[in-house]
């Protein structure tokens, strides 16, 4: 059976303060709660969120601009070479194909082949190898 405290038994005479929990926040801005609270002449705070509910995108960053301008690096990516484009239309035709079939075939987007037919694609080398093997054609490297 358990033991109970043995020691000498006080009263405590303190008083005990019980207080009432925060309002939460959802419920300080119901329009209801705020309505109330300007009839009682309580001191209602608003705050105007900076962009707050506009569809504005924030204006990029001006600094990159300059670093830009002082690049080592040309502006523009290289493009498909005029020799490889031909090579890609010329292989192409010769096997009937459409660029539709094409880009099927290479599991690409119709507009990734036009691209590249029309010397606008960047090239990527993993699509030059999808379009070797389907035309069997060499695209890359040293002729």
């Amino acid at each position: 059976m358990p033991s109970r405290f043995g020691g000498a038994v006080s009263q405590d005479w303190e008083p005990v303060v019980l207080h009432k929990s925060k309002p939460k926040s959802q419920d300080l801005r119901d329009p209801k709660a705020v309505n109330q609270a300007l009839r009682s002449g309580a001191a209602v705070q608003t705050i105007k969120k900076f962009d707050a509910g506009s569809n504005k995108k924030a204006a990029g960053p001006v600094i990159y601009a300059r670093k830009l301008d002082e690049a080592e690096e040309p502006a523009s990516l290289d493009r498909v070479s005029t020799d490889v484009r031909q090579a890609i239309q010329k292989a192409r035709l010769e096997k009937k194909m459409s660029q539709a079939e094409l880009a099927k075939l290479i599991n690409e987007q119709l507009k990734v082949v036009q691209e590249y037919e029309n010397g606008k694609a960047v090239p990527n080398q993993a699509v030059l190898a999808k379009m070797e093997r389907v035309l069997g054609v060499k695209l890359r490297g040293k002729k």
